[in-house]
């Protein structure tokens, strides 16, 4: 999955302009419950203002609260001016930019404003992938490292006609030995499929019910 495919487009966006007060886009962050505005100049995109931006800019002012958010426009604490995405990254890349910060832009190769990706949205993504919002048993094994051994557990899955919610492995380095979390709908030919998983090799770890 892409960047493109789980940003919020400019339309659902909230934003703010560089000449906004501080006080004018806390007051939009406190009334939409969000962490960042993308701040725009006209469609182009200059800048994050977040909370925290906010809040440093304040600690470090030395200006008394109320004259701090009121001289000080968004404009001139904006963050992240030159770090944003151009839609075409892999999603699961963009958590660990996220990791210390709410949100970044995406913009076309002209830098005008197309949406944000936020981390909350790649952590949505990523409970996507693990299943984890769907009721199931999820399966963890190990498998040695050999050509079709993915397809090999996919056909025992069919001939047990079992649902596969989601299928993650690990170990990509591993030359030798790989761990699957397969998650399916619970069935009542559990024990008759995870013995054939280990009649063809599959180790079975743990076996959860969520």
């Amino acid at each position: 999955m892409f960047v493109k495919n789980i940003m919020i487009p400019k339309h659902e966006c909230f934003t703010t302009q560089p000449g906004v007060t501080l006080k004018d886009a806390l007051e939009l962050l406190e009334k939409h419950q969000i962490d960042g505005l993308p701040v725009l100049m006209g469609n182009k995109y200059t800048g994050v203002v977040t909370r925290f931006n906010i809040y440093e800019g304040f600690f470090k002012s030395g200006k008394q609260k109320d004259d701090y958010l009121t001289s000080t426009v968004v404009g001139d604490i904006a963050s992240h001016k030159d770090q944003f995405l151009l839609g075409g990254e892999l999603f699961e890349k963009t958590l660990l930019d996220l990791k210390d910060f709410p949100l970044l832009a995406v913009v076309d190769k002209d830098e005008t404003f197309l949406g944000v990706v936020t981390r909350s949205d790649c952590l949505t993504s990523f409970e996507s992938v693990f299943g984890v919002n769907r009721p199931g048993v999820r399966i963890a094994f190990t498998s040695v490292e050999t050509e079709g051994r993915i397809a090999r557990l996919s056909e025992i899955a069919h001939q047990f006609h079992e649902h596969i919610i989601s299928l993650v492995t690990f170990d990509e380095t591993d030359k030798l030995v790989r761990r699957i979390v397969m998650k399916i709908e619970k069935k009542d030919n559990l024990d008759r499929f995870t013995k054939k998983l280990e009649e063809h090799g599959f180790r079975i770890l743990d076996i959860h019910e969520d």
